[in-house]
């Protein structure tokens, strides 16, 4: 009795269904109305899946990783049976595309599933944003510098949490060497997430691995950034630095961490 009390708690909090659920999947929707070129049209595309028969779901929008040059939306499996909404977005890469195109089709890309997640029975008020590595620094970049979703219409605030995934702090390497700058030297200028730090935020989640298995200052950058933030007074960002865990490995429980962030939002919003 215990347990079907608690799927039952499950069911209205998350909109999680009893027994197997159904899912719907879109592939290649675009996120522009009007793309400029042939390769803006290709790579500014999402895949939705989203819940077949249920309404006010959350919905995540997943950036792969693949450092800016490399890499092809999915939906880890993580998200693949949670009962919520994923869009897994494409942007354009170098170096057919240049900093700041990457920032823009992200931006392009939240700001469409904004505007639209609710004509599929989405929630627009419960959407949460993450990626991983050149995914995760798309995420973080979003997050800080309120321009960049402005620029769409769009607050980056109303995003009910961010999950940067390993991402950079500073400024990209790859957008270093698009300017000749050594890959090898941190730069932190107007692309790097350091360079917008606020104290007003949306929830932000940032993870990287264990420092000794991680890329080269990968864990010492998101580390930095959680305490650039904390010493500007933002009490809403959290840092995990998962022991055992590589730039790879790292994404599983970074996601679980992300479905904790779910769970206890949705408590917190069914108490209110």
């Amino acid at each position: 009795m215990k347990k079907i009390i608690l799927l039952l708690i499950l069911t209205m909090l998350y909109g999680w269904q009893l027994g197997a659920q159904e899912f719907i999947t879109i592939g290649n929707m675009p996120y522009r109305d009007a793309p400029a070129d042939e390769y803006q049209a290709e790579r500014c595309v999402l895949d939705l899946r989203y819940p077949a028969d249920s309404s006010g779901y959350v919905t995540v929008v997943w950036f792969h990783g693949g450092g800016l040059t490399g890499g092809n939306k999915h939906i880890p499996a993580a998200l693949q049976e949670a009962g919520l909404a994923v869009a897994a977005v494409n942007y354009r890469l170098s170096p057919k595309a240049h900093a700041p195109a990457y920032f823009d089709d992200a931006a392009a890309a939240v700001a469409w599933v904004a505007a639209n997640i609710e004509s599929y029975g989405g929630d627009p008020s419960r959407i949460y944003v993450a990626g991983h590595s050149a995914g995760g620094y798309l995420a973080s970049m979003l997050a800080l510098d309120k321009s960049l979703l402005a620029a769409y219409g769009y607050d980056a605030d109303q995003i009910k949490g961010w999950v940067p995934v390993s991402g950079q702090a500073a400024t990209h390497w790859q957008v270093c060497r698009e300017r000749g700058d050594s890959s090898s030297v941190p730069v932190v200028d107007r692309y790097a997430p350091l360079s917008h730090v606020r104290p007003d935020t949306s929830p932000i989640l940032l993870t990287a691995g264990q420092a000794e298995l991680e890329m080269v200052n990968r864990t010492a950058e998101n580390r930095y950034l959680y305490d650039a933030l904390r010493t500007v007074g933002n009490d809403r960002v959290v840092f995990h630095e998962l022991s055992g865990f590589d730039h790879n490995t790292v994404v599983g429980p970074s996601l679980q961490l992300l479905m904790e962030m779910i769970r206890r939002d949705a408590r917190a919003d069914a108490g209110k």
